[in-house]
Protein backbone atom coordinates (compact mmCIF):
# COMPACT_ATOMS: atom_id res chain seq x y z
CA UNK A 1 0.00 0.00 0.00
CA UNK A 2 1.04 3.78 -0.99
CA UNK A 3 1.34 6.18 1.98
CA UNK A 4 0.38 9.82 0.89
CA UNK A 5 2.94 11.73 1.95
CA UNK A 6 0.42 14.28 4.02
CA UNK A 7 -0.27 11.02 5.88
CA UNK A 8 3.23 10.69 6.90
CA UNK A 9 3.63 14.13 8.13
CA UNK A 10 0.55 14.16 9.95
CA UNK A 11 1.97 10.96 11.92
CA UNK A 12 5.74 12.56 12.34
CA UNK A 13 4.19 15.70 13.95
CA UNK A 14 1.60 14.00 16.13
CA UNK A 15 4.15 11.62 17.21
CA UNK A 16 7.82 13.26 17.34
CA UNK A 17 8.93 9.57 15.64
CA UNK A 18 11.29 9.88 12.70
CA UNK A 19 10.19 10.10 8.85
CA UNK A 20 10.89 6.26 8.32
CA UNK A 21 9.25 5.17 11.49
CA UNK A 22 6.56 6.85 10.27
CA UNK A 23 6.23 5.39 7.13
CA UNK A 24 6.71 1.60 8.25
CA UNK A 25 4.11 2.25 11.45
CA UNK A 26 1.61 3.52 8.57
CA UNK A 27 2.27 0.26 6.22
CA UNK A 28 2.47 -1.98 9.53
CA UNK A 29 -1.30 -0.16 10.19
CA UNK A 30 -2.63 -0.31 6.50
CA UNK A 31 -3.06 3.74 6.93
CA UNK A 32 -4.83 3.87 10.17
CA UNK A 33 -3.35 6.52 12.01
CA UNK A 34 -4.47 5.58 15.35
CA UNK A 35 -3.53 2.64 15.10
CA UNK A 36 0.23 3.58 13.67
CA UNK A 37 0.25 5.95 16.55
CA UNK A 38 -0.16 2.91 19.00
CA UNK A 39 2.52 0.87 17.25
CA UNK A 40 5.11 3.92 17.53
CA UNK A 41 3.92 3.97 21.00
CA UNK A 42 4.70 0.48 21.59
CA UNK A 43 7.88 0.56 20.14
CA UNK A 44 8.61 3.44 22.35
CA UNK A 45 8.67 1.12 24.99
CA UNK A 46 10.44 -1.33 23.69
CA UNK A 47 13.01 1.21 22.80
CA UNK A 48 12.90 2.30 26.64
CA UNK A 49 13.73 -1.17 27.52
CA UNK A 50 16.67 -1.75 24.90
CA UNK A 51 17.97 1.15 25.78
CA UNK A 52 17.63 1.20 30.07
CA UNK A 53 21.52 -0.27 30.61
CA UNK A 54 22.88 2.22 28.93
CA UNK A 55 25.15 4.90 30.86
CA UNK A 56 23.68 8.51 31.51
CA UNK A 57 26.05 10.80 32.43
CA UNK A 58 24.71 14.07 30.88
CA UNK A 59 20.91 15.67 31.34
CA UNK A 60 19.84 18.71 32.86
CA UNK A 61 18.46 20.60 36.10
CA UNK A 62 16.03 22.44 36.13
CA UNK A 63 13.26 24.15 38.61
CA UNK A 64 9.80 25.13 38.83
CA UNK A 65 8.13 26.75 41.45
CA UNK A 66 4.47 28.00 41.17
CA UNK A 67 2.93 31.13 42.69
CA UNK A 68 6.41 31.91 45.14
CA UNK A 69 4.56 29.42 47.54
CA UNK A 70 6.07 26.00 46.08
CA UNK A 71 8.99 24.94 44.12
CA UNK A 72 11.05 21.83 42.61
CA UNK A 73 14.41 21.21 41.42
CA UNK A 74 14.74 18.23 39.32
CA UNK A 75 17.96 16.23 37.97
CA UNK A 76 16.98 14.00 34.42
CA UNK A 77 19.76 12.54 32.76
CA UNK A 78 20.24 11.31 28.93
CA UNK A 79 23.12 10.09 27.23
CA UNK A 80 24.86 12.81 25.07
CA UNK A 81 24.56 16.63 25.66
CA UNK A 82 23.24 16.84 21.86
CA UNK A 83 19.89 15.76 23.70
CA UNK A 84 20.25 17.49 26.46
CA UNK A 85 20.01 20.49 24.44
CA UNK A 86 17.36 19.97 22.18
CA UNK A 87 13.96 21.93 22.86
CA UNK A 88 11.63 18.48 23.60
CA UNK A 89 14.36 17.24 26.14
CA UNK A 90 14.46 20.47 28.66
CA UNK A 91 10.11 20.37 27.99
CA UNK A 92 10.42 16.97 29.66
CA UNK A 93 12.36 18.17 32.23
CA UNK A 94 10.32 21.13 33.07
CA UNK A 95 7.09 19.20 32.69
CA UNK A 96 8.92 16.80 35.13
CA UNK A 97 9.85 19.52 37.62
CA UNK A 98 5.73 20.64 37.63
CA UNK A 99 4.77 17.08 38.06
CA UNK A 100 6.49 16.88 41.38
CA UNK A 101 5.17 20.42 42.37
CA UNK A 102 1.57 19.37 41.42
CA UNK A 103 1.64 15.77 42.93
CA UNK A 104 4.28 15.25 45.42
CA UNK A 105 5.77 12.53 45.19
CA UNK A 106 8.04 10.98 48.00
CA UNK A 107 10.57 9.21 45.41
CA UNK A 108 11.39 8.42 41.52
CA UNK A 109 10.80 4.85 41.37
CA UNK A 110 9.19 1.77 43.07
CA UNK A 111 12.53 0.44 44.12
CA UNK A 112 13.45 3.54 46.21
CA UNK A 113 10.17 3.48 48.07
CA UNK A 114 11.33 2.74 52.23
CA UNK A 115 10.28 -0.03 54.03
CA UNK A 116 7.07 0.56 55.35
CA UNK A 117 5.80 3.76 53.27
CA UNK A 118 2.35 3.90 53.33
CA UNK A 119 -0.10 4.92 50.27
CA UNK A 120 -0.15 4.06 46.87
CA UNK A 121 2.41 3.43 44.25
CA UNK A 122 0.28 6.26 42.06
CA UNK A 123 0.70 8.98 45.41
CA UNK A 124 4.31 8.22 46.16
CA UNK A 125 6.07 7.16 43.28
CA UNK A 126 6.75 9.58 40.24
CA UNK A 127 7.54 7.68 37.68
CA UNK A 128 3.81 5.76 38.21
CA UNK A 129 1.98 8.95 38.46
CA UNK A 130 -0.71 10.06 36.39
CA UNK A 131 1.05 12.59 34.13
CA UNK A 132 -0.86 16.08 35.17
CA UNK A 133 -1.53 17.60 31.14
CA UNK A 134 -2.66 14.19 30.28
CA UNK A 135 -4.03 11.74 33.19
CA UNK A 136 -4.35 8.81 30.54
CA UNK A 137 -0.41 8.12 30.62
CA UNK A 138 2.15 7.67 33.29
CA UNK A 139 5.63 9.53 33.59
CA UNK A 140 6.90 6.60 32.58
CA UNK A 141 4.96 6.56 29.95
CA UNK A 142 5.90 10.25 29.16
CA UNK A 143 9.36 9.43 29.25
CA UNK A 144 9.43 6.05 27.78
CA UNK A 145 7.88 8.50 24.36
CA UNK A 146 10.39 11.06 24.63
CA UNK A 147 13.19 7.88 24.70
CA UNK A 148 11.45 6.61 21.61
CA UNK A 149 11.81 10.01 19.64
CA UNK A 150 15.43 10.85 21.04
CA UNK A 151 17.02 7.32 20.63
CA UNK A 152 18.47 7.77 24.28
CA UNK A 153 17.99 6.12 27.42
CA UNK A 154 16.69 9.10 29.70
CA UNK A 155 16.22 8.80 33.51
CA UNK A 156 15.03 11.13 36.32
CA UNK A 157 17.76 10.79 38.34
CA UNK A 158 16.40 13.08 41.79
CA UNK A 159 14.11 15.87 43.01
CA UNK A 160 13.51 18.01 45.69
CA UNK A 161 10.30 19.90 46.51
CA UNK A 162 9.59 22.50 48.90
CA UNK A 163 6.84 24.11 49.92
CA UNK A 164 6.70 27.35 52.33
CA UNK A 165 5.99 26.26 56.19
CA UNK A 166 7.13 22.46 55.66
Amino acid sequence: MAIPLELIKDLRERSGAGVMDCKRALEEANGDLDKALRLLAERGIAMAEKKAHRVTAQGLVDCYIHAGRIGAIVEVNCETDFVARTREFQALVHEIAMQVVASAPMVVSEEDLPAGAEGVAEKLVLLAQPYIRDESKTIRQLINETIGRTGENIQVKRFVRFELGE
